[in-house]
């Protein structure tokens, strides 16, 4: 883990926000029904806190190993349009987004919560792994949440990077004067 004050500068330049599915933006559980039809359960603090990021002028990206029908509307509904499934080799993806967005690697973090987003973790400015991720994504990440996926950690990220950037108040302050 990084010190808070390299954590905060990193946090500083970020233009994007990258987020993994199972485990960072759900609580990791897959739900089937007898006709093996997939369900998701999303918190509607993290779809906030996305949508107040964007206002922000923060892009915000999804990339997952797995396909998902209701990922898909989920991201639609929120207004992402960098929404990759089906990536179990998620770099090409992310370098995807850098080009399509022209930003580099330092003005991205990624929020992760197992092996599979280690690569991207690793080439992001600012690394972020759930509290309940598996230990080396951990030990890889440059902050952790406090609160585990699919339970407030996006929300917990959104709030921090507008934090970090300056316009988290300004913000909070539209809602107390609305």
């Amino acid at each position: 883990m990084t010190e808070m004050a390299e954590i905060m500068a990193r946090a500083k330049q970020l233009k994007l926000l990258v987020l993994d599915v199972d485990g960072v933006l759900t609580d990791g559980r897959l739900f089937f029904d007898d006709q093996g039809k997939e369900y998701k359960c999303f918190h509607a603090r993290d779809g906030h806190g996305i949508k107040l990021l964007r206002q922000t002028g923060v892009e915000v990206a999804v990339i997952s190993g797995r396909n998902s029908n209701s990922v898909a509307l989920r991201m639609k509904n929120l207004g992402i349009a960098h929404v990759y499934q089906g990536h179990e080799h998620k770099v090409t993806a992310f370098e995807e987004i850098l080009h399509n967005l022209s930003l580099c690697a330092g003005q991205a973090a990624h929020v992760g919560d197992d092996l599979l987003d280690l690569p991207i973790m690793t080439r992001a400015g600012l690394a972020i792994a759930v509290s309940d991720a598996n230990f080396a994504v951990k030990q890889h990440a440059h902050w952790c949440t406090a609160l585990p996926g699919g339970q407030g950690a996006v929300r917990e990220v959104c709030d921090f990077i507008m934090q970090a950037q300056g316009s988290y108040e300004p913000m909070l302050q539209a809602y107390l004067q609305a």
